[in-house]
Order: C-alpha cells, then sequence, then structure tokens
C-alpha cells in the first residue's frame, strides 16, 4: 500500500497549486484594503461592510437566488419525467447518450445559440410570425435568463435521477403489485421515495452553478441582467477592485457550502430509509 501512496502526490501538488493557492489569494484579498503593497497589508473588514450595507448588492444576491431556486425546481419538473422515461425505456443508452451529448458543446456556445433563437428576429419569433403572432421581446428578461440555465443544467438532473431509479431494485415493484398498488400508488410509495437521493443530488449539481452563474445571464439578459456572478466579473475585470470581488466570492463561497451542507444532511437523512444508501 504505501507504494502507491506515492500515485496521490502529483494529484495534491495539482490540487494545491490549482485550488488551494488561489483559495488563500482570495481569502487574502477579502481581508485587505484595495492597492495594497505586497510587504505592507492593512486586514479589514470594510469590504464585507461595503456589501451588506449597501441594499444593491444584497437585492442583487436575494435575485440571483431566487433565479437559482426557480431554475433547480424547473429542473426538477422537467427532468423527473425524462429520466423516468428513460429508466422504463428499452433504449436507455440511447437515451443516456442523446441527454448528454449537448454538455460537449461548451456552454458558452449553446448559450449564444439560444440568444440567437430568440432575438426579436431570430427563430422563435420567426416562427411566431408564421402563425400570426408579432415578435415577442424575450431577451433581457427572466423567462430568457431561466430559460438558458435550465436548458444548460438540467442534463445533470436527468442523469442524476435516472441513476437513482435504475438501482431501485425490481423486487419492490412486484411487491406492491402482490399487495394490491396500482401504478400511481406505486409510484407515490416507492418509485418517489427511492428517487429523492437522486433528486438530492440533481438539486446540488444544479443550484450551485446556477447561483453564480454569470455569463448566461449577460448573453441573455442583453447586459441589463445583473446577478451575483455579474458583480463578481465586474469587480475583478472592469472595475479593478480585487478586494471587494473577492470578499463577495467568499461570501458565495459560504453560501454554497451551507447549500451542499444542508443538502448532504438531507441526503442522509433519507438514504437510510430508501435503502440506496
Amino acid at each position: 500500500m504505501k507504494s502507491f501512496r506515492k500515485l496521490v502526490y502529483p494529484y495534491v501538488i495539482w490540487a494545491v497549486i490549482m485550488i488551494g493557492i488561489p483559495m488563500f489569494m482570495i481569502l487574502l484579498y477579502a481581508f485587505t484594503k484595495d492597492g495594497n503593497s505586497v510587504r505592507n497589508f492593512v486586514f479589514t473588514l470594510d469590504n464585507f461592510k461595503r456589501f451588506f450595507s449597501d441594499k444593491v448588492f444584497i437585492d442583487v444576491l436575494k435575485r440571483s437566488l431566487n433565479i437559482a431556486i426557480l431554475t433547480t425546481v424547473f429542473c426538477i419538473l422537467f427532468g423527473y419525467p425524462a429520466a423516468y422515461a428513460m429508466a422504463k425505456s428499452r433504449f436507455k443508452i440511447q437515451w443516456v447518450l442523446l441527454t448528454t451529448i449537448p454538455t460537449w458543446i461548451n456552454m458558452l456556445v449553446r448559450t449564444y445559440a439560444w440568444r440567437g433563437m430568440l432575438d426579436n428576429k431570430g427563430l422563435i419569433n420567426g416562427f411566431l410570425g408564421m402563425i400570426g403572432i408579432g415578435p415577442i421581446k424575450m431577451l433581457e428578461t427572466t423567462f430568457a435568463v431561466v430559460l438558458g440555465m435550465v436548458y444548460n443544467f438540467i442534463p445533470f438532473m436527468i442523469i442524476q435521477i435516472y441513476n437513482s431509479l435504475e438501482k431501485i431494485d425490481k423486487s419492490y415493484f412486484e411487491a406492491a403489485a402482490d399487495l394490491g398498488a396500482n401504478r400511481f400508488q406505486t409510484f407515490l410509495r416507492v418509485t418517489l421515495p427511492l428517487s429523492v437521493p437522486g433528486i438530492i443530488s440533481g438539486i446540488t449539481l444544479v443550484f450551485l452553478p446556477a447561483v453564480s452563474s454569470f455569463f448566461i445571464p449577460k448573453l441573455l439578459g442583453g447586459g441589463q441582467y445583473v446577478l451575483i456572478g455579474n458583480v463578481i466579473e465586474n469587480q475583478f475585470l472592469t472595475a479593478g477592485d480585487w478586494s471587494f470581488g473577492s470578499a463577495i466570492s467568499l461570501i458565495m463561497a459560504v453560501i454554497i457550502i451551507i447549500s451542499m451542507y444542508i443538502t448532504r444532511q438531507i441526503d442522509q437523512k433519507i438514504s437510510p430509509e430508501g435503502g440506496n444508501s
């Protein structure tokens, strides 16, 4: 076993360089004043006070959380039936392939495609014009942003729920049928409870990137729909205030860690009951 431990060293070094050092720099910038020299850091909490004392930033954070929750809900509503149909289908591999193929394409490219379709002269408005409905302004709206996020993140929800459904012991369905349960009762009392761990995993994979996304609202929101990810991007790339940008990033990291902890606790409570632990 000792000889195999050496194989871990390259991954530890990679993690320290690519994850540990950047996180340390964010932590350092978040608690220091902007414009400090390398040899003379002045520690402060002003960056956090600025964020929590400004109603504009709090409103942006609330909007980001609302959009992320809305995206997650829609991913569950549309993703669960798709995953259920995949689990019941005879062509499971083909459906899984069709679900994952879009993720092979860069997310930025896919979002640009939706921008073209949602434009006033895009594909969707062109179709509406053919059936006698005038052009509808879809860009720079909550609809466009949520649509782009659902499209980009729903494969993660579908695959997680599908994997959970596939792990259910088929003898449970036979037992439910022997006890006189119809398909609807079997779904409510057997299938749905046993697939909750997959839903929890899907929520984690959808909510976390949705709450911090910046280029989807930037492209589909026409630059007018600002979420917390856009604020962080602006502080680093436009305003050049790395200290304040790092403070916001750290606040978002804490929110994400708390969200992961909550979903983990829920998963641990449900998994033993569902038999999928």
